[in-house]
């Protein structure tokens, strides 16, 4: 396996574009953005249209890291690639950024962060739709990802049936008593160096190398998803939990339970029936116990009627960590169901 980039089979463009809903966020972030599009083999020769699959990416992601390149694995753009080069049906695979300074949106509308579901759905699916020829339906168009991208697979075919119509998750952030619940006590402890005060701790933090005190991977996650979940009308984040005793808020911390996916299907179970194909797997190891949440959600998705034909559900051997191999197994398997 050589340890640089190798040519494509088919194609991948780089795009900046401008964003009337992400100008002026709270945070400052920049509203143009990259946007990479994969075009499959054969794409240049002829006028077919294709179906699209929206790939977004998990906390602390951007889409430069979909070119990373890891010791003796090929980054992601290469085994797509490979995907259609081995003869799956093509699909126009779109790479999102959702990137902010907290490390990431959750793909939802925050006070605390922008508009990044809305950037998504409503000024992303169309251009795309408008400057590639993709099919422009829901049945056509699928959303995948990891960890929070999994997450945001997860909740945005229920909230935008009428664009997405297939998912992917891979680790998906779900059943929140598990994956979040735990660090609280983890940040609490953090903050007692930072006189309790997240905000402090956050000062701290954009002075100097990230990642070089043990709190900083907890409290970026529980300051960011708060950013996402629980912020004030003026966005100030608002933490589930006191900051000195740990006690959980509960009208904050039902909040973040709001967004999770295991508690979602049955408010969007006409939206989850519709959906035609669905792929869920996780680690039998992860460390935020998503395996156990997507034992969860794939148990709510049945509750709703949801076929189970449309369904691939399975847990492997691993932690959350390093599960970049199972991209090109759930593209495969989307890109075949996409073009039935």
């Amino acid at each position: 396996m050589l340890p640089w980039e190798g040519p494509l089979a088919g194609r991948l463009d780089r795009h900046t574009v401008v964003s009337d809903l992400l100008r002026g966020n709270p945070l400052g972030d920049p509203h143009e953005r990259p946007l990479w599009v994969y075009v499959p083999p054969g794409y240049d020769e002829s006028a077919e249209r294709y179906p699209a699959v929206y790939v977004i990416q998990g906390y602390t992601g951007h889409v430069s890291m979909w070119a990373n390149r890891m010791p003796f694995r090929q980054p992601f753009i290469e085994t797509a690639d490979a995907v259609f080069a081995d003869g799956a049906p093509g699909c126009v695979v779109v790479f999102v950024d959702a990137w902010t300074s907290y490390g990431g949106s959750q793909f939802v509308d925050s006070p605390g962060t922008g508009r990044y579901h809305s950037y998504l759905c409503d000024e992303i699916v169309p251009w795309v739709d408008a400057h590639y020829r993709t099919i422009p339906d829901r049945e056509s168009r699928a959303i995948a990802g990891k960890s929070s991208g999994g997450f945001g697979a997860m909740i945005t075919p229920m909230l935008r049936p009428d664009l997405f119509g297939a998912l992917a998750t891979h680790a998906g952030d779900s059943l929140y008593e598990l994956c979040y619940l735990a660090d609280f006590g983890k940040a609490v402890r953090g903050l007692r160096e930072h006189d309790h005060d997240i905000r402090t701790w956050w000062a701290d933090f954009c002075s100097r190398p990230s990642f070089t005190k043990p709190e900083d991977m907890t409290l970026l996650g529980v300051l960011g998803v708060a950013a996402c979940f629980s912020a004030a009308e003026d966005g100030t984040p608002e933490l589930p939990f006191d900051p000195v005793t740990g006690v959980v808020l509960p009208e904050v911390w039902q909040r973040w339970l709001d967004w999770d996916p295991v508690r979602m299907v049955p408010v969007h179970a006409d939206a989850v029936r519709s959906l035609r194909a669905v792929w869920i797997d996780a680690g039998r190891s992860d460390e935020y116990f998503l395996d156990l949440g997507a034992e969860a959600f794939r148990s709510q998705l049945r509750k709703t009627g949801l076929p189970d034909d449309r369904v691939h559900f399975e847990l492997f051997d691993a932690g959350h960590g390093g599960i970049d191999y199972r991209y090109p197994l759930s593209l495969a398997w989307l890109a075949e169901r996409l073009a039935r």
